[in-house]
C-alpha cells in the first residue's frame, strides 16, 4: 500500500524494546505470586475454581453436554457460560493437567483443589496465553506504529519501545488475568490482532477471522462488534465513480459473510446436534436471571440505583429492554459518524465510544468488563496521551473493591505506581526539562505531541488541576476502603462510593471521546486489499 518505513529508526529504539517486554513479563509473574479469586473460600471458591472446573468438565464429559445440566455437569456449580472457544481452551489445558496431575481434574473429587503444583500450572497457562495472544499483537502494532512514515512522527508515544511498555504495563489487565485469574488476554489479544489487520495490514479477511475468534472466546467482545461491522461494511464500497460498484460491493460483502459463517460453523459444530443445543448455549451465554447488575459496578444503572431502586420497580425482562434501548441510543452517534465519515482514526475512537456505551448502559455488566474499553483507549494513547492515561488510571481504580476482596491491594498499588512512573519517563524523554510531576501537567504532555498547535494553555492548566483533584479523590477512596471500616448499616459504602466516583468520570470521558471522534474530518480512505 506504499507505506514508508525506515529500519534505521526502528534500530534506535529496539535496544530498549526487549528489556521493556521482559520487565512487563516480570511484573506479571510478581502479581501471580499473590492470591487469586476464591483463594481458600469454600464452598464456591471463585474464578480460579471456575476455570479449573471447566477443565474437569470438558475432559470427562462429551462435548454435546458441556452446556447442559446433567448428573456429571451441575450447572449451578460454575457451569460453562462462555462461548465454545473458551470450552476448547479449557479442554486442551485439562488434557495437560490430567497428564501432569490427574487429581486436579478428577470428576467431582477435585472441587476446591488448591495443590501448589496445580496452581503453578494454572498461572503458567495464563502467562503463556498472554505471550502468544496479547503480547505478540501489542508488539506488532507498536512496531508498525513507529515504522510508518517515521520522518513525520515526532510523537514520543509512537516510539516502539515506549508504546509497547505502556500497553503491556496497563495495570488493569495484569491484575485481573494474573492476579484475580482470568484469560482476558486471549480474547483481547485476538481483538488486538483483528485491529492490527485493519489499521496496519489492511487485510479485512484476516481481521474478520480474528474478531470472530475473539467473539467466540468471550461474548463480551460484542462491545467491539458494531465498529468492526460498520468499518468492514464500508470497506465493501469502492469509489462512487467505479463502473462495477454494485458488483464489487456484493463480491466483497459475500467474502466477508463466508468468513463469518464458516468460522461459526467450524467452532459450533462439535457442540450442537439440534436447535435445542444452540438455544441452550445462547441461554448460558446471556442469562437474564442474574439481574441488571450483581456487585457494585461503575455504570449508569448502579449509579441510578442509589436513588431509584430499579430492581424493585422493573422485572429483569423489562430492564433488559431498557438497557438494550439505552445502549443502542448511546452508541448510535459514534456508529453513524463512522459509517458516513469512515477512516482508521475514527475506527479506533468508535471502538472506545461504543464499548463505553455498552459498559455504561448494557445489561449485566461486570466490573472487569471495563477492560474492553481500556484496551482501545490504550491504543489511542499516542494520539491523546493525557486523557487516555487519565482514563486508564480511573478504569483500574474502578475495579478496586474486587481487588481488595481478592487480597491484591499491594499489587494494585505497585502496578499503578509503576505505570505512572513509566508515563512520567515518557514525558521526560519528550521534554528533558520536565520535572518529576510533569504527568500532572496537560500542557507538558501535549507539548510533546503537538508542539506547534498549543496557543492557549489556560484550558490545559485547568485540565491539569482537574486531573490532580481526580487523583487525590482516588487516593482518598483507596485509603478509606483499606483502613476505615464502614458502619454496619452501610456495609457496601466504599464499593458504592468507588463505583459512583468512577462512573461520573466515565460519563465525562464518554462525552469527551465522542466529541473527539466528531471533530476528526473524513480523510481519503485507501482502497482495501480484498484478499
Amino acid at each position: 500500500m506504499g507505506r514508508k518505513s525506515d529500519p534505521d529508526r526502528f534500530s534506535v529504539t529496539k535496544d530498549g524494546l526487549f528489556p521493556g517486554i521482559l520487565f512487563a513479563l516480570f511484573v506479571r509473574l510478581c502479581v501471580a505470586a499473590y492470591p487469586y479469586s476464591g483463594y481458600k473460600s469454600p464452598p464456591m471458591y471463585g474464578d480460579f475454581e471456575a476455570q479449573r472446573h471447566w477443565q474437569e468438565i470438558t475432559v470427562h464429559t462429551p462435548a454435546l453436554f458441556w452446556y447442559h445440566n446433567t448428573t456429571q455437569n451441575d450447572l449451578q456449580y460454575w457451569g460453562l457460560d462462555y462461548p465454545p472457544l473458551t470450552a476448547y481452551h479449557s479442554y486442551l489445558m485439562g488434557l495437560v493437567a490430567d497428564w501432569i496431575d490427574p487429581e486436579s481434574v478428577r470428576l467431582f473429587a477435585s472441587r476446591g483443589y488448591e495443590d501448589e503444583v496445580h496452581k503453578l500450572f494454572m498461572r503458567l497457562t495464563v502467562f503463556i496465553s498472554d505471550i502468544y495472544f496479547y503480547v505478540s499483537a501489542v508488539l506488532c502494532i507498536c512496531i508498525d506504529m513507529e515504522r510508518v512514515k517515521p520522518k513525520l512522527v515526532k510523537n514520543v508515544f509512537k516510539r516502539c519501545d515506549i508504546g509497547v511498555i505502556l500497553l503491556l504495563l496497563y495495570p488493569g489487565l495484569i491484575l485481573i488475568d494474573h492476579g484475580h485469574f482470568q484469560y482476558n488476554c486471549v480474547s483481547l489479544g485476538l481483538f488486538m490482532w483483528a485491529t492490527f489487520f485493519i489499521i496496519a495490514i489492511e487485510n479485512h479477511m484476516l481481521a474478520t477471522t480474528c474478531f470472530v475468534l475473539a467473539l467466540n472466546y468471550k461474548q463480551m467482545e460484542l462491545y467491539h462488534s458494531l465498529p468492526f461491522f460498520i468499518y468492514l461494511l464500508r470497506s465493501c464500497f469502492n469509489d462512487v465513480h467505479q463502473k462495477w460498484k454494485l458488483y464489487t460491493f456484493i463480491n466483497q460483502f459475500n467474502k466477508l459473510t463466508v468468513v463469518v459463517v464458516s468460522c461459526f460453523i467450524i467452532i459450533w459444530f462439535p457442540l450442537v446436534s439440534s436447535w435445542k443445543d444452540i438455544n441452550q448455549i445462547i441461554f448460558r451465554l446471556f442469562p437474564l436471571k442474574r439481574g441488571v447488575f450483581e456487585d457494585k459496578v461503575s455504570n449508569v444503572w448502579c449509579f441510578a440505583n442509589v436513588f431509584i431502586k430499579l430492581k424493585e420497580i422493573y422485572t429483569n425482562e423489562q430492564m433488559a429492554k431498557i438497557c438494550l434501548s439505552a445502549t443502542a441510543l448511546a452508541g448510535s452517534l459514534s456508529c453513524i459518524d463512522l459509517f458516513f465519515r469512515c477512516n482508521k482514526q475514527k475506527f479506533v475512537l468508535s471502538l472506545i465510544n461504543v464499548s463505553l456505551a455498552f459498559f455504561l448502559f448494557s445489561f449485566q455488566v461486570h466490573e472487569k468488563t471495563i477492560l474492553l474499553v481500556a484496551i482501545p483507549v490504550a491504543l489511542h494513547l499516542p494520539d491523546d496521551p493525557f486523557m487516555c492515561f487519565w482514563f486508564l488510571l480511573v478504569s483500574n481504580f474502578s475495579m478496586l473493591p474486587l481487588l481488595i476482596r481478592d487480597g491484591l491491594i499491594v499489587p494494585f498499588v505497585a502496578t499503578t505506581l509503576i505505570y505512572m512512573m513509566f508515563f512520567s519517563i515518557s514525558i521526560k524523554i519528550a521534554n528533558p526539562s520536565s520535572g518529576v510531576f510533569a504527568m500532572f501537567s496537560a500542557f507538558k504532555v501535549y507539548s510533546s505531541v503537538k508542539p506547534n498547535k498549543l496557543k492557549n494553555s489556560m484550558f490545559l492548566n485547568l485540565l491539569s488541576l482537574n486531573f490532580l483533584f481526580s487523583c487525590l479523590g482516588m487516593v482518598g477512596l483507596t485509603l478509606g476502603a483499606m483502613f476505615i471500616k464502614p458502619l454496619p448499616k452501610f456495609p457496601d459504602l466504599w464499593p458504592l462510593l468507588i463505583s459512583v466516583y468512577s462512573c461520573s468520570h466515565f460519563i465525562l470521558f464518554f462525552l469527551y471521546f465522542n466529541y473527539q471522534q466528531l471533530l476528526i474530518p473524513k480523510a481519503p480512505q485507501a482502497k482495501p486489499k480484498l484478499n
